[in-house]
């Protein structure tokens, strides 16, 4: 009789006993910030000392409070999103979208040339791509989430399974942060401490990325191929229940009519974004933190559309026009979060406003909204509780006072190493640090002030130290138990952490060589900006 795998929740509590066992192991440590002078500037340097022990025992018990009191920002946006596409999905629009996306595919599918490529192939090539370059270019990473209640369902539609859904939305962002080519959060924070030109050695993070992406795609593509052509091999086969059971909703029984509220809906929705195109006429959209940057009438163009796109879509029936309110507001929600540089609070509200207006238009009563809302909020909590506890494993291992510890053994290590070896050694230490800290920007503001200045002392380009970090921060991302975004993700998928871990650890394994084989180059060839 197979031994039961245990549940996520249990997995999590483990990791989380098992970072108390090394806060009695390692030595305390940590790094003070101090500032010196060289050549009238000022440089920030951190020295690591040693510091007594800080030995975890009754504190693995509080872990998931102040799990929550770490990861509240992400904990509340899983909840409001969960809430606001609940309001939506209780109209069915979603499964008319759903039906309507297939018959497309299959009047297109007759087409020869498509046909030879594949259509769903085609279509699943696309969204990654997008997400990809979402990721590469303003580091999409907790906005992720709200996409996957709609595309989760969707790639189980076109006959896959939840590991496709994940993967076109999640997979792709992170396969694109991982390739950072504009990435603010990581490339810019790193390269700025570091001293180098922001955003320089451009062309061959392209290439890095653009390689990235092939064996990415193709993995993912290969997997949803032969999930297709038999669905029971899927490890996720019954978990996927839960969505095959959502998406066997009777939409041949389906009434299209536009009820008045819905056209009260529009009138409130328009009047909102006029007040807002008369207070941001132009929107000055900005890659990263470059100096360069265009200047565009984004919102009033937005607007103008919402008004011919609303007025189009209730003429046919309200469940359109809520498509219509999904479809701009991931609109606006790009515009927010690249011109704007929204946050997932600014993220949750405009998605919150989402269901509010969908409940509108679907002329529910405010206590019939509160009441879908809140069986939202109830169907999403176990995602959102599971995302609170991981982030009880970061709680453990600041507080025990051995995270610098880690960092500073590492790094010393690298001392009497040849360039490769020393490159890897940095790659090696940032991916294992990414771990226990999977923020991008709090690594490179841990990591750079002291590998920046050690890659001078053994002769290494310092771009090519960032690129270490790059990838050391960027494919972990996907596997480690203590990104609540992964946890949040995978809740919201309802994929259990194991059997995440055992499918998507080949492509981890293969993404983490390729990162190796492409940093070869940065030490021993010529490259631009190296």
């Amino acid at each position: 009789m197979l031994k039961k795998v245990p549940h996520t929740y249990v997995i999590i509590f483990y990791i989380i006993i098992i970072a108390a066992i090394l806060t009695w192991i390692i030595p305390g440590g940590e790094y003070t910030e101090n500032t010196t002078v060289e050549n009238g500037i000022e440089k920030k340097v951190y020295e690591f000392q040693y510091t007594d022990n800080v030995k975890q025992t009754w504190q693995i018990f509080a872990a998931l409070f102040k799990g929550f009191e770490r990861q509240a920002g992400i904990i509340v946006f899983i909840i409001m999103i969960g809430g606001a596409f609940w309001i939506m999905n209780s109209s069915k629009a979603v499964d008319v979208g759903i039906l309507s996306f297939l018959r497309f595919i299959k009047r297109i599918e007759h087409n020869r040339i498509l046909k030879f490529l594949g259509v769903n192939n085609i279509i699943l090539t696309l969204i990654m791509l997008m997400f990809s370059i979402f990721g590469a270019v303003f580091g999409m990473s907790e906005e992720t989430i709200a996409f996957i209640i709609v595309l989760v369902p969707l790639a189980i539609s076109m006959g896959y399974d939840s590991f496709t859904g994940v993967s076109i939305v999640f997979i792709a962002a992170g396969l694109g942060f991982a390739g950072a080519v504009l990435n603010p959060f990581t490339i810019g924070i790193a390269q700025e401490i570091a001293g180098l030109p922001l955003f320089s050695g451009i062309e061959y993070r392209i290439l890095c990325w653009f390689v990235i992406n092939v064996i990415g795609i193709v993995f993912i593509l290969r997997y949803a191929n032969r999930i297709k052509r038999l669905p029971q091999r899927s490890l996720v086969y019954r978990e996927d229940e839960y969505w095959r059971e959502k998406g066997k909703a009777d939409v041949s029984t389906v009434k299209y009519y536009t009820p008045v509220s819905a056209w009260i809906s529009y009138i409130l929705i328009l009047l909102t974004l006029i007040v807002f195109s008369v207070c941001y006429p132009v929107t000055e959209i900005k890659i990263g933190n470059s100096p360069g940057s265009l200047n565009i009438s984004i919102i009033p163009i937005c607007t103008l559309l919402f008004a011919l796109a609303g007025i189009l879509s209730l003429k046919k029936s309200f469940h359109f026009f809520i498509l219509s309110i999904l479809l701009f507001t991931i609109l606006f929600l790009i515009v927010g979060v690249i011109g704007y540089s929204w946050d997932i609070m600014k993220i949750a509200s405009l998605f919150f406003a989402m269901g509010i207006m969908s409940g509108i238009a679907l002329n529910k009563s405010p206590n019939n909204i509160v009441k879908l809302f809140l069986d939202g909020v109830k169907d999403i909590l176990p995602a959102a509780l599971v995302v609170g506890l991981a982030g009880g494993i970061i709680v453990i291992l600041e507080e025990g006072q051995i995270i610098d510890t880690i960092l500073y053994s590492l790094s010393g290590s690298m001392e009497n190493f040849g360039k490769i070896a020393s490159i890897g050694m940095m790659y090696v230490i940032q991916t294992i640090f990414n771990i226990a800290v999977p923020s991008g920007s709090a690594k490179a503001a841990i990591t750079m002030p002291i590998l920046a200045p050690f890659s001078d002392l053994i002769n290494i380009s310092r771009q090519a130290t960032v690129m270490a970090y790059q990838f050391g921060d960027g494919f972990t991302n996907m596997i480690t138990p203590t990104s609540g975004v992964l946890i949040g993700v995978l809740g919201v998928a309802r994929i259990p952490y194991e059997k995440w871990v055992r499918w998507i650890a080949p492509l981890i394994l293969v993404m983490i060589i390729l990162g190796f084989i492409m940093l070869i180059p940065t030490v021993a060839m010529e490259l631009k900006g190296f």
